[in-house]
């Protein structure tokens, strides 16, 4: 790549000295002093069907303005996430129902005018409950007597498995070659089953939505949203109110991450606003966002690898089991990421089938989470492939060097699974994952250590995983971007993609800045509001970077040659003859600078606003790769352990903004060692939700990870802005198998269920010895 001034270099967040300075900024800052406070009534049961419910006394109540049930709602089935339309999440949510089929569903909603109003509000409301079995169990759930969804009036957009008598959400079948025929004919197969849990995202803001309506009469709502266009699409047609009428702003948001990719309050909300005329507002607790929100799939994944003795992988065959609680959102399209951005990894097997089913539970709803599917396909697939390895008694490294994908190369399932171009499997025109492995071995001092290491009465080990991701969906969601020329020669941009605090404004203004010549103090960004900027999926997919990054690479372009354009206009000569410095534009005998020439254009001399506006739609989705190693050092007496070093290698292309792509990796490294050994999940019989606050459910602290080692390697992508690809999510999917595979090193005995905490292995290593005994 040739030099740059202001892309792959370090600059601070354009918005994070006004955030550390308390600057009001977020969702929650900008809510009307006399806006009522909405409070919701929820479901004590995991499964019930209201058969009265009383609101007189409520309503009575001084200070409340307002109380809604099912009953005030038309009954129209929509879905809950933020996707690409026409949705692949099936169509199974009611703005309140009457089947309440989670300990925390929607039950009523009450405005008043403070909160302790609102609250007693809540207390007076009577309901009756016809108590029904729930379905807890996810192994259970498929073809059981008990039916999640009995009603008949939802539905799917287009075939994706859905079969709700079955309590289907989606269902998936792919294979290319003959799976059992290369399996049976293999000289080894390993084969085993894993479990991962339903992870909380605890983001830092809480879900926060308010609305309220301008002065020309429209709905206007401020959103912690990833996705505000999908979330002004949702509400138009569910509560039947015309697109033309809706505005959604999206301010800064304190961490998403898969969380706020859908639906939570602006739907009751908007009713509330609607009805009283007034503006409202609703802000979860910790509690709701822990219980009534999203959590990550829990799935298992059943997974078999033949291969032959010298280590060749011949066949991989995966079913999985996901389980999508109460509603479908992001059924389908988690559950396909655990395959297509997963078994891609080892492309030179003979045959690979990846097939499975989402069910419906009466728990908390799962839906997109950052990994989306792929963290939890990788703990399987890296597990099995060191249990592969110490079944042919081969170096874990060499195996995977001897199997993984490399540049230049594809795999089908790209085609099949849509990560390629029409007809075409998707080749790697960028992939240094050998020297992600390469590079991790040194700094990891992996050699020093494996397989384990005796440190006085503990003992050290290291254990390590490979990983892919993804850049955006191919050919469905696309990013927008317009970047306005001023007076005196500055720059807005204006973006629909949504910063939920990964610094998106800060490298979609790098790259306009790089484009136009200009420094980042030159470029005023503005992002995610419906009316304001264009159109843009939102912050999902590991999209940003890639599918906005070319958009606004594109509009930099488009306004760089208008600017030209009228800078040889103005001096007389062929734009070919005019060079542009990013200040002045220079013919041979005269020159013109960028702030001469704007202030001419808008006060004196063939005035005219110049504004460019591109689009981006990719037609590939070129995966960033990891190697991740980590170093643990055990006690084999208690099984208690600590985390020494996660080393992390990252292919990401170019990265745009060192300092914010190191942010990103290592925060994806500590959410999923989180999710490999401390974020534990615990439900009653009933089905309520145990570990619904701080003090039980323990993500990981600056004290439980003793470093963190992170380098990017030199890698080019052809196809992104400046050779950028994502680098959003792939920080988070090694960890739970390098973590397991550590302990396998150290102990001997293979953990296949998450989280990976001293209890499991102690229980596994007294099994151990009873059958050696």
């Amino acid at each position: 790549m040739s030099k740059t001034r202001v892309v792959n270099q370090v600059r601070p967040s354009v918005d994070g000295k006004g955030i550390m300075q308390g600057r009001k900024g977020y969702t929650h800052d900008f809510v009307p002093d006399d806006a009522l406070i909405v409070k919701v009534l929820r479901s004590p049961h995991a499964f019930a069907k209201i058969t009265s419910i009383k609101t007189d006394e409520a309503k009575q109540l001084s200070g409340v303005h307002c109380v809604l049930t099912h009953l005030d709602f038309k009954r129209k089935a929509h879905t809950r996430a933020g996707q690409g339309y026409p949705e692949p999440s099936p169509h199974d949510t009611f703005v309140l129902d009457y089947y309440l089929r989670y300990v925390g569903d929607e039950v009523a909603v009450v405005a008043a005018d403070d909160e302790d109003t609102a609250l007693e509000a809540l207390s007076l409301i009577k309901v009756d409950y016809e108590v029904l079995e729930p379905v807890l169990d996810f192994e259970q759930a498929k073809d059981n007597n008990i039916r999640v969804h009995p009603e008949e009036d939802i539905y799917e957009m287009f075939p994706i498995g859905f079969d709700p008598k079955r309590n289907l959400a989606a269902a998936y079948h792919m294979e290319v070659g003959d799976v059992e025929k290369t399996l049976k004919a293999a000289d080894v197969v390993v084969e085993s089953s894993f479990y991962t849990q339903a992870q909380a995202h605890v983001m830092m803001e809480p879900h926060t939505v308010h609305a309220s309506f301008d002065v020309y009469g429209r709905l206007t709502l401020y959103s912690s949203t990833q996705t505000p266009f999908h979330v002004r699409r949702i509400i138009s047609q569910t509560l039947a109110i015309p697109l033309s009428q809706i505005r959604v702003i999206k301010p800064r948001v304190g961490g998403g991450f898969g969380g706020k990719q859908a639906i939570h309050g602006e739907l009751l909300v908007a009713a509330i606003a609607l009805k009283t005329n007034k503006p409202a507002s609703l802000r979860y607790t910790r509690q709701e966002v822990f219980e009534s929100t999203y959590t990550r799939h829990p799935m298992r994944i059943d997974l078999k690898i033949g291969a032959k003795k010298d280590g060749t992988i011949q066949a991989i065959d995966c079913y999985g089991l996901s389980d999508t609680g109460a509603y479908g959102e992001h059924a389908l399209t988690v559950f396909m990421v655990t395959g297509s951005k997963v078994l891609p990894l080892y492309n030179k097997v003979d045959s690979v089938r990846f097939h499975g089913d989402v069910v419906y539970t009466n728990r908390t709803s799962s839906g997109a989470y950052r990994g989306y599917g792929a963290i939890q396909g990788n703990f399987a697939l890296e597990s099995l492939i060191d249990m592969l390895a110490d079944k042919l008694a081969m170096d874990p490294v060499k195996l995977r060097e001897k199997n993984m994908m490399k540049e230049g190369e594809t795999s089908p399932i790209f085609e099949i699974m849509g990560e390629g171009t029409e007809g075409t499997a998707m080749t790697m025109d960028s992939c240094k994952l050998d020297v992600c492995v390469e590079e991790g071995l040194k700094l990891s001092k992996w050699h020093d250590i494996y397989p384990r290491k005796q440190t006085n009465n503990k003992i050290k080990s290291v254990g390590m995983a490979i990983a892919m991701q993804g850049s955006g969906i191919p050919y469905i969601d696309m990013g927008a971007a317009t970047i306005k020329l001023n007076d005196d020669g500055f720059y807005n941009l204006m973006v629909g993609a949504t910063d939920i605090g990964q610094g998106s404004d800060t490298i979609l203004t790098q790259i306009a800045a790089e484009a136009l010549m200009t420094e980042v103090e030159n470029v005023a960004v503005y992002s995610s509001d419906s009316d304001l900027t264009p159109f843009d999926a939102g912050a999902y997919a590991s999209s940003t970077t890639y599918v906005s990054g070319n958009a606004v690479l594109k509009a930099a372009e488009s306004l760089k040659a208008m600017m030209l354009k009228e800078a040889a206009r103005v001096l007389h000569v062929k734009e070919r003859d005019i060079t542009f410095d990013g200040k002045t534009f220079k013919a041979a005998d005269d020159e013109i600078t960028l702030s001469s020439l704007s202030n001419q254009l808008y006060y004196n001399d063939e005035q005219k606003q110049l504004t460019a506006t591109e689009s981006y739609v990719g037609h590939k989705s070129p995966p960033p790769f990891m190697a991740g190693f980590v170093t643990i050092e055990i006690d084999p007496q208690t099984c208690e352990f600590e985390i020494l070093n996660y080393t992390s290698v990252v292919d990401c292309g170019t990265t745009i903004n060192k300092a914010l792509a190191k942010g990103q990796i290592e925060g994806g490294i500590v959410q999923g060692l989180g999710m490999a050994c401390f974020e534990d999940v615990h439900i009653t019989k009933t089905g309520r939700l145990i570990s619904n606050n701080m003090l039980n459910y323990k993500i990981p602290g600056v004290h439980d990870i003793q470093s963190l080692t992170t380098m990017f390697t030199d890698s080019f992508e052809p196809s992104g802005p400046y050779g950028a690809k994502s680098v959003g999510e792939i920080g988070i999917d090694t960890p739970p198998a390098a973590l397991a595979n550590a302990v396998y090193n150290a102990l001997g005995v293979r953990l296949t269920s998450l989280p990976i905490t001293p209890e499991k292995i102690f229980k596994a290593m007294k099994e151990k010895e009873r059958n050696h005994a």
